[in-house]
């Protein structure tokens, strides 16, 4: 993580919104973090989010808004997936387990030790898994996926 300090729980939610996000984009841009780690530890992270946040609204009798449970659409410009042809096995094998390790840390360390909201821990990641949608559905060989994740200018 940065020098900076770690954000207080008393701390306004965009500062804490923020320290994540410039954390989770420095260490992508760092160790040229693959788009197929990236959208591993992202999608970990959203499937426990998303889970803790519809626990907690069944419990009161809510319904959470279709854009926190699913994937928000991307646009495709045409192209038509081939991920599905990859061979899984051989991706799974070659990724790099501490590298994601490490990344996972940082998302999990900022998210509880500074409290961020659900709701707002769920939308930023799930900004961050449409730009690794989109990497994704772009690949069109196996390689491709261990391309470095590319960040939005501006994100």
């Amino acid at each position: 993580m940065e020098d900076s300090q770690l954000p207080s729980v008393d701390a306004p939610i965009e500062e804490k919104l923020l320290f994540l996000q410039e954390n989770m984009s420095n260490f992508v841009k760092q160790y040229s973090l693959p788009v197929v780690e990236v959208a591993l530890v992202i999608s970990k992270y959203i499937g426990i989010l998303r889970d803790e946040l519809t626990t907690k609204a069944n419990a009161v009798g809510e319904i959470l808004p279709i854009e926190l449970t699913q994937p928000w659409d991307i646009d495709m410009d045409g192209q038509n997936p081939s991920i599905d042809s990859f061979p899984i096995e051989r991706v799974i094998s070659t990724i790099d387990q501490d590298r994601m390790d490490i990344f996972d840390t940082i998302i999990r360390t900022i998210l509880n030790n500074s409290e961020i909201p659900l709701i707002n821990g769920l939308t930023l990641l799930r900004d961050w898994e449409t730009v690794a949608r989109k990497q994704l559905v772009s690949a069109n060989s196996p390689g491709h996926l261990f391309s470095p994740f590319e960040l939005p200018e501006n994100f």
